[in-house]
């Protein structure tokens, strides 16, 4: 039998970072989860110091090829399409994302029956430390613009570290083919659809080791596409976000 929850991390030569980000799972993921770590290419400096913790861990993991080629988008898809749990997480391998919110997202999730349960960084109660300050201006604007003005029930859209319904998955084609805009994509669609959209807050910080993957200036164009579907799109009958 699988977990409940799998937990999809797309890696890139996170050798640096990876014991520490399974160590840090294993010590405050409490509920009934694994990871799944989607890799690229068998020279990918995450899988050895990966597999050196095989067995040795309360939480299990997995190492996952990408099934699509490279690049984060296609990592992230293979471990939404193919993750066999009822609920599927999507976080990342450099520990920007606190690993005890999980727990936080699957209570929001089966307390409201959300079908996807965002990890907000802007919402009260949610912070953002370090990173590129034209970066995290653009985020908290787009956020709050579709929070306030396209009625989109979450204050953080663009955030990448999200909870996914499987039912909800797979009820609906990701378009992306960029990066990580496929978060702000499955999240206007699934309010589109009169899906159920539910936040949490959480604290983000910057990578400590190694080179982010995020390419702003070419993912930008993609982002604006469903930062666009969203006022085009919209479900008049979600409710307004409440006020911080």
């Amino acid at each position: 039998m699988s977990a409940r929850v799998i937990i999809a991390i797309p890696v890139y030569n996170e050798g640096e970072n990876i014991r520490a980000t399974l160590t840090e799972l294993d010590a405050k993921v409490r509920v009934d989860a694994e990871t799944w770590l989607v890799y690229d290419r068998d020279d990918d400096t995450t899988l050895a110091p990966a597999r050196e913790l095989e067995n040795k861990t309360r939480l299990p993991f997995r190492l996952v090829r990408n099934k699509y080629g490279r690049g984060a988008l296609n990592a992230i898809k293979t471990g939404l399409e193919d993750a066999p749990g009822e609920l599927v997480v999507v976080t990342m391998a450099d520990l920007c994302d606190p690993p005890e919110v999980i727990n936080d997202m699957v209570a929001v999730a089966d307390r409201d029956g959300a079908d996807i349960v965002c990890a907000s960084r802007y919402m009260k109660g949610g912070h953002q430390f370090g990173g590129p300050r034209f970066k995290g201006f653009l985020s908290r604007t787009a956020g709050l613009l579709l929070c306030w003005f396209a009625r989109l029930p979450t204050h953080d859209p663009t955030n990448s570290f999200k909870l996914y319904r499987r039912k909800f998955l797979d009820s609906v084609k990701v378009e992306s083919t960029g990066g990580f805009e496929l978060g702000l994509e499955l999240v206007v669609k699934c309010r589109a659809m009169g899906g159920k959209i539910a936040e949490v807050p959480t604290t983000w910080r910057d990578r400590v080791a190694g080179k982010s993957n995020f390419k702003l200036w070419k993912w930008l164009p993609k982002y604006l596409r469903w930062f666009f579907y969203a006022f085009l799109h919209g479900n008049n009958s979600c409710k307004r976000p409440p006020a911080e």
